[in-house]
């Protein structure tokens, strides 16, 4: 299985290679992110399950994956592997992220403000087809804006937010 050195084929080619590992551990895959930050390389795999990932959880799945990452030799030189959970503030990033959250409240950042100067919105989840998706607010209006105009789309838990908002 060749794979690219970086960016999204190599991390497609991971999430192919660790998902039935993920599954047989009782837990769901979430999304897996190769990138690098600074000099450094970092392979991310995040899992998911009902009630929650402990840390056993993590563990259990660096276990499971060190080998055949080894074997299958998808990333050329050095790099380091971290396996958490995607947190309350999760980002939607694939079909089945948003579907698994409709009718939940989303937080989203835009490329470009609105003409208010606003560039961030938070509503529940109503939709997500092909390339857009549509929100309602606290006024019950909805919103339908095309994905490609978005930086991110986050779960929001106004108790957490924080920590990954400038990315």
């Amino acid at each position: 299985m060749a794979a690219k050195k970086k960016g999204k084929n190599t991390a497609e080619a991971v999430r192919e290679l660790v998902q039935p590992l993920a599954a047989a551990l009782g837990l769901s895959l979430w999304d897996v992110r190769f990138v690098k930050e600074g000099a450094d390389w970092y392979l991310r795999i995040f899992i998911d399950k009902e009630g929650g990932v402990s840390i056993d959880d993590c563990v259990d799945m660096t276990h499971a994956v060190n080998e055949p990452l080894d074997t299958q030799d998808l990333m050329q030189g050095a790099y380091t592997l971290e396996v958490s959970s995607p947190g309350t503030n999760r980002e939607l990033t694939r079909p089945e992220h948003f579907a698994a959250c409709l009718g939940q409240p989303v937080w989203v950042r835009f490329i470009r403000p609105f003409a208010d100067g606003s560039r961030e919105v938070i509503g529940t989840l109503c939709t997500c087809e092909k390339d857009a998706v549509t929100l309602k607010n606290e006024q019950d209006e909805t919103m339908t804006f095309a994905l490609t105009d978005t930086a991110w789309i986050r779960l929001y838990d106004d108790d957490n937010l924080g920590g990954n908002e400038d990315e």
